[in-house]
């Protein structure tokens, strides 16, 4: 009665937190997977989860066939890891350069990982913060770039990762707390603390203060994520980061942060790699590796 769809369906259900979203996540409308659900649980007599909860709330037949995709998923997943091995025999190498200074939340663990699984392919990270990685991407020197700035170029292909917001974060005392969204003049007198990357390519410049012919009164950088935290609570400025990457701070209460415009900044993060690798067995399974774990411990992404 229980299909492999089923418990893929139900973890994602789990994980997203909403119909919305785990239909996006398997790729189905909403109505297919409410459809999908309510057949399961016709099937097995039971309801799976109490409906209009937020977060959902499953039945103690959710949770145990919850138990069962935790268990089912993993050994499926690595019998087809083993099986590509074995028709491929695909050992390779995987160069990964990150134009994101706070990406190293999601990215270690899952190189961690995706090295446990795939221990014959050789693994190396650098930043593309000195040089232009995109170029050297296209000329093989690297094998993946992760960017939320793509550039079309031939023989580049860009994975969406997955969609965040970019918010203002600011100490609890500071006089925009008072507002419900940023407006861009809201910057107008204010020292904006940023990552040292070029304007253009910041998410805040690109698609909120640029627009709008802003300038702040002030930019100072800094290349730690723990150090414009520090600076920020401390009155000392105020930053546009993801939301992902604050959300630890504004849970310990540390900041608080609100959002850019009525609609906020929104941007998506990208895996560019060569078109010729697009269907190599290890970089499909790298790509897999990274959205599972973004989607397990990153708060407030979307699929892109």
């Amino acid at each position: 009665m229980i299909e492999l769809r089923h418990l893929k369906t139900l973890s994602a259900l789990r994980d997203s937190g909403s119909l919305v979203e785990a239909a996006e996540r398997i790729h189905l409308t909403q109505s297919a997977l409410s459809h999908q659900i309510k057949d399961l649980e016709d099937r097995l007599d039971c309801s799976l989860f109490i409906r209009k909860t937020k977060p959902i709330c499953f039945t103690s037949a959710g949770q145990r066939i919850l138990t069962l995709a935790d268990e089912v998923l993993p050994m499926i997943r690595n019998a087809e890891r083993d099986i590509a091995r074995l028709a491929g025999g695909e050992a390779g190498r995987l160069n990964i350069c990150i134009e994101c200074h706070s990406c190293f939340d999601w990215l270690m663990p899952t190189i961690d990982h995706f090295r446990q699984n795939w221990p014959e392919v050789e693994m190396d990270l650098t930043t593309g913060f000195s040089f232009q990685p995109l170029p050297a991407l296209a000329r093989g020197d690297i094998d993946l770039v992760v960017t939320a700035d793509p550039e079309e170029r031939t023989g580049i292909a860009y994975i969406p990762l997955f969609t965040y917001e970019s918010v203002l974060a600011m100490s609890k005392q500071h006089q925009l707390v008072a507002r419900r969204a940023i407006q861009p003049q809201d910057l107008e007198h204010q020292t904006l603390i940023t990552y040292p990357v070029e304007q253009h390519r910041l998410d805040v410049f690109k698609h909120f203060l640029d627009p709008a012919g802003i300038e702040p009164e002030e930019v100072r950088t800094s290349e730690l994520t723990v150090m414009i935290m520090q600076l920020v609570a401390s009155g000392r400025g105020v930053s546009a980061l993801p939301n992902w990457a604050i959300h630890q701070y504004i849970e310990q209460e540390y900041i608080t942060s609100r959002p850019l415009g009525e609609k906020g900044v929104w941007c998506t993060l990208y895996a560019a790699i060569r078109e010729d690798q697009k269907d190599s067995d290890f970089m499909v399974d790298f790509l897999n590796t990274a959205k599972e774990i973004t989607f397990r411990n990153l708060s407030g992404i979307k699929s892109a």
